[in-house]
């Protein structure tokens, strides 16, 4: 065993009793975080502006600062371009983490002195709490490697801009940077093709023990490994691969061709990151719920699904939460998020403790007629379907089609297989039966001949990609929406 993996293990221990405190009080750990986060900001341009003075508790917050998205916050964060100081949160953010909005361009996220260290060390909790688990720490004297944007920022008004990604490389432990990969100049390439040709290039020859990053990314630096390698592979190329860390997306659909690629399971470890804060991890192997950071400078608010476009929805604090129930999340934080819906939806699994799952976007669906499908009911049933009948997927996407040339309108699967099912039709009736099964309103348009069972069109080989590059999206933490409620992509992907 080298010095890292010695080292690691009683900081893990240490690490992970410390966390133990907070994860069996969370509700009081949440109730101090929300007291200290309003007494801090009072002073701030949106404190006055939302009479912080007169919060003594989450009634009264849910009175005075109503749930924002991005263009809530857009006219705080343009003052903050502009160089004035305590708008959000006292002082100036450190980093402004850009990232690609749907309907404001390019959206910048505060990320502050104080919230900085839960995108780290959320992390760092992660992989001490796997070695904690499994004794296995042996990986950390090996290569690591962590696709990523580039690291590169700019600077505004005294503050540096850049993706999440790209400002968390800057923040890597000592530690870790000796046997970190890619090397820097080759994280600074911003063409992402170019770079994983690159990155290629400097990990074939070297002893890599664990892998990290977006699957559907990944999964292109896997195929150019195997292209290079004449068809071997991944653990045959990487003998100590052990450890896969991701997070972005469900790697469900994804794994059996990520098993077929790496030639065997390995163990895995899902992260929910985003630049609003870093959410929750998984700390147990045999668990996919993801443990919620609880104590780590943010306050949570859950808004039910099914009611989050009313005009005045239902806003719960954690110790309200139930279990089987979607909810859009909204945070509070040191980073100066107030009320801020990030767009995901979750569902808790446990909250003894506090453990979720990932949902899907509260805004990605299919609901043409009603029918309000989700990237959980899809990729369930997609994964289902792979189970019975075999194949692999590389990526899949779902839009209405309301006006077909003939028949009833239907929901059009466009999906690229690596390895198609072995029998089609079987495939799109089981897949259509299976998403009736998770959904019942889509159940009902079916059976009420409103809607025809799914219709599945298979997409040329790295259609997928074509589009993301297409729209200047293609890698870093760039993801394709699983849903859509029209045909924008999913046209682009036909004439692909």
């Amino acid at each position: 065993m080298g010095i890292r993996s010695i080292l690691s293990k009683p900081l893990a221990h240490l690490l992970h009793g410390k966390n133990n405190g907070w994860i069996n009080q969370a509700d009081q750990a949440q109730e101090r975080i929300f007291h200290t986060l309003i007494e801090t900001a009072k002073a701030t341009e949106f404190g006055r502006r939302h009479s912080f003075e007169k919060i003594h508790s989450y009634e009264d917050y849910k009175k005075n600062v109503p749930v924002r998205e991005y263009e809530g916050i857009k006219e705080y964060v343009d003052l903050i371009l502009e160089g004035r100081q305590n708008i959000l949160w006292p002082g100036k953010p450190l980093y402004l983490a850009k990232t690609s909005g749907t309907t404001s361009g390019s959206k910048y996220i505060p990320i502050t002195k104080e919230s900085i260290p839960n995108h780290i060390n959320s992390t760092r909790d992660a992989l001490m709490d796997y070695i904690v688990e499994t004794g296995k720490s042996q990986f950390l004297d090996k290569k690591l490697i962590f696709l990523s944007g580039s690291p590169v920022l700019d600077k505004k008004a005294g503050i540096h801009l850049g993706r999440l990604s790209g400002i968390v490389n800057h923040h890597v432990p000592a530690i870790l940077r000796s046997n970190q990969m890619p090397s820097y100049e080759t994280n600074c390439i911003e063409d992402w093709e170019t770079k994983v040709d690159r990155i290629v290039e400097e990990t074939f020859q070297q002893d890599m023990s664990l892998i990290s990053g977006i699957p559907s990314w990944v999964q292109m630096y896997f195929e150019k490994l195997k292209q290079k390698s004449g068809g071997k592979s991944i653990q045959e190329i990487f003998p100590n691969f052990s450890l896969f860390i991701y997070g972005g997306v469900n790697y469900e659909p994804y794994r059996n061709k990520f098993e077929r690629y790496i030639g065997g399971k390995v163990d895995s470890i899902e992260l929910f990151p985003a630049s609003e804060g870093f959410f929750a991890y998984q700390n147990q192997q045999d668990d996919k719920g993801l443990l919620l950071m609880a104590n780590s400078g943010i306050f949570y608010e859950f808004i039910p699904a099914d009611e989050y476009f009313n005009e005045n929805p239902t806003r719960l604090n954690l110790s309200q939460v139930k279990t089987g129930v979607n909810y859009a999340l909204v945070v509070s934080s040191n980073a100066g998020l107030w009320s801020y819906s990030i767009g995901d939806m979750v569902k808790f699994t446990s909250v003894k403790p506090y453990k979720l799952i990932v949902a899907g976007r509260i805004k990605h669906y299919t609901s043409a007629f009603g029918e309000h499908v989700i990237a959980e009911e899809v990729e369930a049933a997609m994964q289902i379907a792979l189970s019975k009948f075999g194949g692999e997927v590389s990526e899949f996407h779902v839009a209405p089609m309301v006006n077909p040339k003939e028949g009833l309108p239907y929901h059009e699967w466009m999906v690229e297989f690596s390895n198609k099912p072995h029998d089609m039709e079987g495939f799109t009736k089981f897949l259509d039966h299976t998403l009736q099964t998770k959904n019942a309103y889509y159940k009902d348009l079916i059976q009420g001949h409103v809607l025809r069972p799914l219709v599945i069109s298979t997409v040329n080989h790295e259609a997928f990609i074509a589009y993301m590059k297409s729209e200047g999206k293609l890698g870093g933490q760039n993801k394709l929406p699983r849903l859509a409620n029209d045909r924008k992509i999913a046209d682009k992907l036909s004439q692909g």
